[in-house]
């Protein structure tokens, strides 16, 4: 509790878009903490991964609803909203951007043969399709968190420096795997270990950027604010349902990601309930 409290008392001398950019750094350095691996291992237990993957899925989880679908229906009726309208259509809008993005950005899921990748055709190799798919988990990530630290400019119900810290803090924990997932499998395809390293944390790169542009469009345009959080959940469900669930359960160790789902959940249920 000490150290949540000292960290938010550090931020509360930031502006919220620079509060954006320092918790989406922080995301990001996670990520290139786990790319970091690929410098000690040149693979990792298949079922460790799977559990990892699965643990991400399950804050992500949790991350939608108590981080910002739940604060969402509240600011919308702290707003005199229509408490439902603005977390359905956003909720929708999101998993429906997502969905446009999946279609078009060439990537290709973990563990997947380079016949199944996603979106245009592209004769880019295998270790770009396998960064652009981590950037694109990272998207809804980075606009949460500037959301979330977005909502501080103004003084209504569900918006707390204190969640939105536990927000960059539970989803810079679950991006550790994922650096991990894209720099060790290019390592163990003959790439060096600077390489390895190099892609796998610049799939975080985005966070910081969407971070930002999620913390200025709710600056700038308050009456959006509860669609921008239950957006960036509708996102994220999208991203879980569709590809870190799949891919956790591709090599048939369904009970070991569950169980990773299940811990990742109650982790930032936790995080979020007892701190936030």
């Amino acid at each position: 509790m000490e150290v949540e409290g000292a960290i938010v008392d550090w931020f509360k001398g930031l502006e919220p878009t620079t509060q954006a950019l320092v918790g989406t750094l922080f995301t990001w350095g996670v990520t290139a903490l786990g790319a970091a691996f690929v410098f000690f291992f040149k693979s990792v237990n298949r079922k460790v991964l799977d559990a990892m993957l699965g643990f991400a899925a399950g804050v992500m989880i949790a991350a939608s609803f108590w981080s910002l679908l739940n604060p969402a229906i509240e600011m919308a009726e702290g707003m005199g909203q229509t408490s439902w309208v603005p977390a359905t259509v956003g909720f929708l809008a999101g998993g429906a951007f997502l969905w446009g993005i999946d279609k078009i950005l060439p990537h290709l899921h973990l563990g997947y043969p380079r016949k199944d990748a996603e979106g245009v055709k592209t004769s880019w190799n295998r270790s770009v399709l396998l960064v652009l798919a981590i950037t694109l988990h990272n998207i809804p990530e980075g606009l949460a968190i500037g959301v979330a630290f977005g909502a501080l400019a103004y003084d209504i119900p569900g918006a707390s420096l204190s969640g939105a810290v536990i927000l960059a803090l539970g989803i810079g924990i679950q991006n550790f795997p994922e650096g991990l997932s894209v720099s060790v499998p290019l390592r163990r395809e003959g790439f060096s270990r600077r390489k390895s390293f190099w892609y796998g944390q610049l799939s975080g790169v985005v966070e910081p950027i969407a971070g930002v542009i999620g913390a200025l469009a709710v600056v700038m345009i308050r009456p959006i604010l509860p669609y921008a959080l239950a957006f960036a959940a509708g996102a994220m469900i999208f991203v879980v349902v569709e590809e870190l669930i799949p891919e956790s359960q591709y090599h048939r160790n369904e009970d070991t990601a569950t169980v990773g789902a299940m811990l990742g959940f109650a982790v930032m249920m936790t995080l979020d309930v007892a701190l936030g």
